[in-house]
């Protein structure tokens, strides 16, 4: 806002120009409030130098987060940059996921897929209708067949 100070600077001229007497009251009160309004212009410009400085960083910060979002959450996009042939963790990913298993609920009627390992327990809660669906699993696995012989 240097307009600001500009137009303080074009005051006092015309004070100076005027040959403002300041040995009088209203002189000397006169002489104040331009001293005042000089002040004033001077802080209005230093505010808006740091809220210039402000605006850039924080666009800066809008910037990288918009990059870490990116690389977030479209992975899908870039996986491969990320993923090296020579991994062997990343080739036997997909044989390392639980199944999912589709169940209705009797409640909504909805179908809800959920993971092996959430249904273990004896109710599960629908995403759709957020109630209890209670669960009787039965399975033909050893490792379901060891905890029943355990549990008689």
């Amino acid at each position: 806002m240097n307009y600001l100070r500009e137009r303080v600077a074009y005051l006092k001229g015309l004070a100076d120009g005027m040959k403002l007497d300041t040995s009088t009251n209203e002189g000397r009160l006169l002489k104040a409030v331009l001293d005042v309004l000089d002040d004033i212009a001077l802080a209005v410009d230093d505010i808006e130098e740091t809220q210039e400085q402000l605006s850039e960083q924080v666009d800066e910060i809008d910037e990288d987060l918009a990059e870490i979002e990116n690389l977030l959450y479209d992975v899908d996009d870039d996986e491969e940059e990320y993923c090296d042939d020579d991994d062997e963790d990343y080739d036997d990913e997909d044989e390392d996921e639980e199944e999912l298993v589709a169940l209705e609920c009797p409640l909504c009627g909805e179908t809800v897929n959920l993971e092996d390992a959430f249904i273990r327990g004896n109710t599960v809660l629908c995403p759709h209708c957020s109630k209890e669906i209670e669960i009787e699993f039965e399975c033909d696995c050893e490792e379901c067949e060891d905890s029943e012989d355990a549990e008689d």
